[in-house]
């Protein structure tokens, strides 16, 4: 259960044990105190906490000790600053909050800023509420962004829900809310759009923050106009200049180390070799799915890299500590190890490493040696976030015909082409077979079929794509209510019989994961919770996803994290091309365009 106390309840106690009056609840003696604030690593530090919070950072807190406090002895090891994820999507773990919290605790990340617009895009507002109350009930401290694009790009697709400025103003009152998600429609900001603009203007009256996601690599005009919109921070950037920009212009430049998108190398010289200064820099995950998670952690792995990279320690873990609380405007309670903050605070061995030995999230002890000691309570989600499924029939492998204009011949076609552990695709043309007025595949350029069916109204509306780059052989099929951000069941396949196959199997699931080969399921992953989430814990649902991924290699795919990579191929705010269920979007002019274009010849 969170205890964090509000620190204006907590003064005149903390104060009572630095003085003397009363002892305090755990002292961690001699250890060397990794100070964020100071860059300085202080030896011989003893660590007093009170209740949920530090009463005391010093040489000697002997006198702060009763028959009843808690004594660690660090015995010179590191005394860390909980970890914080400047920007990130619970849902995309595949995990419930608690799952998340369980997963993520023993790998030191104590904070997340958090932005449950998946959810809101099947569920609306209600959703939103469902993470912030489980939230509530962890140790972990998680602070909630409203998300600003229900749907992302409303003309370009069917959501399952609408927010407006009104549900923006109404969110901002509640308990653990910081600001406003990531604006994704960056066109939208550019040009005026009042509904996009207002909900900035509700935020920044509440005095919040207001995320950003610029996915342009245009630093010009638009990128100006896109700063003076409001948004005050980017986890979008792959490029040195990127991140460069953004810092040169006010915002943070978020360095991101997802499963499939691996930005933070490109962007790391602007602080190691062109010396910019590193504390408008934060380390974020964004999507992390739960192989990674159970495999290699979370921002530990992430913090490693940059040092691996050539970032100073200390500097590194500034990057998931203090500069982030401080760009949240949360830094007088987490991102440092100091008085009247929470007391999240790891030990460690060697800084270097950042192989953690115990975690203390708010003055409890919930890990050690990468294993929890705590519990918490699954949280009990209510009938409605469990039935949100609704095709309006069973599919049939004609459902996911491409229709020619001609009976035979070749037709030039778009394809999407993805690009290996990034978010861009890029736009590609080729000339596909067309048979009895069928647009057919040609395996020799690794194309696929993509269809998006819409899953939240019943409509019955599919459309269809193609993209290039999975490597899937014959009779494969993969088919997941995971589509961002408007979480559409999207489809793939080389086979049209193994699409519906798969794509009947997740509706039978309540949402879900399938994968087909030849006809016989090979992998699924049951996410019966807005279509996004299991209920199990993260140990069951990375075996899950190392059983998709392994069947995925025996399709022929061998893309790193393929399934992230097919999980955004609908979002329609990334460049170049995606598909959502209104058909191809190009997303450089932010407009649908006809997937098939001339006749090669009949």
């Amino acid at each position: 259960m969170n205890r964090r106390t509000p620190r204006q309840d907590t003064t005149r106690e903390l104060v009572a044990v630095v003085m003397g009056r009363r002892p305090a609840d755990l002292v961690i003696r001699d250890g060397r105190w990794v100070n964020v604030c100071s860059g300085e690593i202080i030896e011989h530090t003893d660590i007093a906490v009170l209740g949920s919070r530090i009463a005391y950072c010093g040489s000697d807190a002997n006198s702060m000790v009763g028959e009843k406090t808690k004594l660690i002895e660090a015995e010179g090891r590191y005394l860390i600053p909980g970890l914080l994820d400047a920007h990130m999507h619970i849902e995309s773990s595949m995990l419930t909050v608690t799952q998340f919290a369980r997963a993520v605790l023993p790998h030191g990340t104590t904070g997340v800023f958090a932005d449950p617009h998946e959810i809101a895009n099947v569920l609306g507002l209600a959703g939103v509420r469902l993470i912030v109350d489980e939230a509530a009930a962890t140790p972990m401290q998680v602070y909630v962004q409203v998300p600003s694009c229900v749907p992302a790009a409303p003309r370009l697709e069917t959501g399952g829900a609408q927010l407006g400025p009104g549900e923006v103003a109404e969110a901002m009152s509640w308990a653990g809310v910081i600001g406003l998600g990531e604006v994704m429609n960056y066109p939208g900001v550019a040009a005026g759009d009042r509904k996009l603009h207002a909900e900035i203007a509700e935020t920044l009256k509440a005095g919040r923050i207001v995320g950003g996601h610029y996915a342009s690599s245009d630093l010009g005009r638009d990128f100006h106009a896109y700063v003076a919109g409001g948004p005050s921070d980017c986890h979008e950037g792959t490029r040195v200049e990127d991140a460069t920009a953004r810092v040169r212009q006010g915002m943070y430049t978020m360095l991101r180390q997802g499963s499939a998108w691996h930005n933070v190398v490109a962007q790391l010289p602007a602080i190691t070799r062109q010396g910019i200064d590193s504390r408008h820099f934060l380390l974020c995950t964004d999507d992390r799915h739960p192989g990674t998670l159970y495999e290699e952690g979370h921002m530990d792995d992430v913090v490693r890299l940059a040092i691996a990279k050539g970032v100073p320690p200390i500097t590194a873990i500034q990057m998931a500590t203090l500069n982030t609380a401080e760009h949240f405007g949360v830094s007088r309670d987490i991102g440092c190890i100091a008085p009247g903050r929470y007391a999240d605070i790891l030990i460690v061995k060697d800084p270097n490493k950042l192989v953690i030995d115990l975690v203390f999230a708010a003055g409890d002890l919930v890990a050690q040696d990468g294993v929890l000691t705590t519990e918490i309570v699954p949280y009990p989600y209510p009938e409605y976030a469990r039935r949100s499924i609704h095709v309006a029939r069973e599919l049939q492998a004609t459902d996911f015909v491409v229709q020619a204009p001609v009976v035979h011949g070749t037709i030039r076609a778009r394809v999407i082409g993805v690009v290996e552990n990034e978010v861009l695709t890029e736009t590609m043309l080729a000339s596909l077979p067309v048979q009895q007025g069928e647009v057919l595949l040609d395996s020799i350029q690794d194309i696929a079929f993509l269809s998006v069916v819409e899953r939240h109204h019943g409509s019955g509306r599919i459309s269809h794509g193609f993209v290039k780059g999975f490597g899937l052989n014959k009779c494969c099929a993969l088919a997941s209510t995971v589509s961002h951000d408007s979480h559409n069941l999207l489809v793939m396949g080389t086979d049209k019989r193994a699409m519906a196959t798969a794509a009947n199997q997740v509706i039978s699931m309540n949402g879900g994961v399938c994968l087909i080969r030849e006809g016989q399921i090979q992998a699924t992953i049951a996410l019966p919770i807005a279509g996004l989430m299991s209920d199990q814990p993260v140990e069951a649902v990375a075996r899950q996803m190392e059983q998709l991924h392994q069947a995925l290699k025996s399709c022929g795919c061998n893309l790193n994290s393929a399934f992230m990579t097919f999980s955004l191929l609908a979002l329609p705010v990334i460049p170049q091309l995606r598909l959502s269920d209104l058909g191809l979007i190009d997303v450089d002019v932010f407009d649908l365009v006809p997937l098939l274009l001339k006749v090669d010849n009949a």
